[in-house]
């Protein structure tokens, strides 16, 4: 135990030393942890790095909530497009289907840099993420909608169970013209 707890602390375990730089970098990138935001298209709120995306509901119950199967299909959708941006090291498809907001604040090179650790990590990361489209999202707190200037959010929390990382998520959408489209993307593995 103690040579296990030694090998730990001093760097000897490869695999975990890995894991913990990679969750340190993605925390420090992402603002998770020390209090750094990408304000990616955020309406007046701190949030984490943000991507947009152009998802449209049709069926919302009594609460303006999409049923669960849009709301997989949006996160899924969403995930999608950050894994082949992540792969490709190409943004602008994702950067153009982002909401007016977001191009407004935000440049496509700013959007590049912030998620440039997902890049660099890919090998490590994309295995779990492309694995999303065969998962089912697990809600943690249930979807909800706040209203922020005007505007109905739509906030989705919550986890993929893919292997060999969990792929937890921090998505918010704001409705335009009838479309939900991403307004904040905050990814941790």
């Amino acid at each position: 135990m103690k040579k296990l707890a030694a090998d730990l602390i001093f760097g000897k375990n490869a695999r975990f030393s890995g894991l913990i730089a990679l969750s340190i970098v993605a925390a420090i990138a992402l603002g998770c942890s020390c209090g750094k935001n990408f304000d990616f298209g955020n309406i007046g709120s701190n949030s984490n790095s943000s991507i947009t995306s152009s998802n449209s509901t049709t069926d919302t119950g009594s609460s303006g909530i999409p049923s669960d199967s849009e709301l997989q299909s949006m996160i899924k959708e969403t995930t999608a497009d950050f894994a082949r941006a992540i792969d490709s090291n190409d943004f602008h498809d994702i950067y153009q289907k982002s909401s007016s907001d977001f191009q407004k604040t935000y440049t496509e090179d700013q959007m590049k840099s912030a998620f440039k650790v997902f890049v660099d990590k890919k090998k490590l990361i994309l295995p779990s993420i492309n694995k999303v489209p065969d998962s089912r999202a697990e809600f943690s707190p249930a979807p909800s909608i706040r209203t922020e200037n005007g505007l109905d959010i739509l906030v989705l929390t919550g986890k993929f169970p893919t292997k060999p990382f969990p792929v937890k998520f921090e998505y918010e959408y704001v409705k335009r013209g009838g479309q939900w489209k991403l307004l904040k993307l905050v990814v941790n593995m």
